[in-house]
């Protein structure tokens, strides 16, 4: 009976922080490029108290399962889902979602390089092109005082038409980046990623081509957040917590009947 407590415990203790996983997932449901994050289980070590195979009598007959008592469960991985959001027309020139697999390159204060899906960016005074955070598109983009329109082509291709010449001028081509192991990027906040030794290293390459999705000027990519399916997986893991607290009252009260045996 006491196993029985600290297995529930331990019951308890992932099923919170399922949940707070959850509630991340349903506090950016209207974050552009925001992926939703999945708890990932597995269960504790087992005490074998008679091992399967083991033989029960001089003929050579054995035991065909055995037994073992687990010790609960906990979390193993809260992993990244980097599947396709919804997409949604903004009309400003410098939105762009990517169609496909891939990241754009942003340049931090320190000097490295961060990688998000969320492609609303903006000018700065300088007219540089930066994320609402300030931080430049990588490669960099000065966009002249003098543009009347902005064209972002499927293959990145950046281009401007200035006051007066009907020709567009090309100012250079996006860089996309991917990784082999996407679920393996660190969440930094302000819908950036930064790469780890698991993710491996970026690879950048041009839209379109290598396996890269290509851009989409105008679109956003809004968050990938089902919420009736976190609505489902909220009750669920209300429900599990629930029977995990049981588990603990049940004990608890075996415990008191045997204390009270002498009674």
């Amino acid at each position: 009976m006491i196993r029985a407590l600290w297995t529930s415990a331990t019951g308890m203790q992932a099923q919170q922080t399922n949940i707070d996983v959850i509630a991340n997932n349903l506090s950016n449901v209207n974050t552009t490029g925001f992926k939703r994050s999945r708890a990932d289980f597995q269960d504790l070590l087992y005490q074998t108290m008679r091992a399967p195979g083991t033989d029960t009598s001089q003929a050579g007959t054995q035991v065909p399962s055995g037994i073992q008592l687990g010790h609960g469960t906990r979390v193993s991985s809260v992993s990244k889902m980097f599947t396709q959001g919804d997409y949604v027309h903004t009309g400003n020139e410098l939105d762009m979602a990517i169609e496909g697999q891939g990241f754009f390159q942003v340049q931090m204060p320190d000097g490295s390089t961060a990688y998000t899906r969320d492609g609303a960016f903006k000018r700065d005074v300088n007219g540089t092109v930066v994320t609402p955070d300030g931080y430049p598109l990588v490669p960099n983009f000065t966009i002249p005082p003098d543009t009347t329109t902005i064209t972002v082509g499927p293959d990145g291709t950046f281009s401007v038409i200035q006051s007066g010449n009907p020709n567009p001028t090309q100012l250079g081509t996006i860089q996309l980046a991917q990784f082999v192991n996407p679920a393996g990027l660190s969440a930094a906040g302000r819908n950036l990623y930064t790469e780890t030794a698991a993710s491996g290293n970026a690879i950048p390459g041009t839209p379109g081509t290598d396996g890269l999705g290509t851009v989409q000027q105008t679109f956003l990519e809004m968050s990938n957040v089902n919420m009736v399916e976190e609505m489902i997986n909220m009750i669920t893991t209300q429900r599990a917590y629930e029977i995990n607290s049981k588990t603990i009252q049940t004990a608890d009260d075996m415990l008191g009947q045997v204390a009270n045996l002498k009674r």
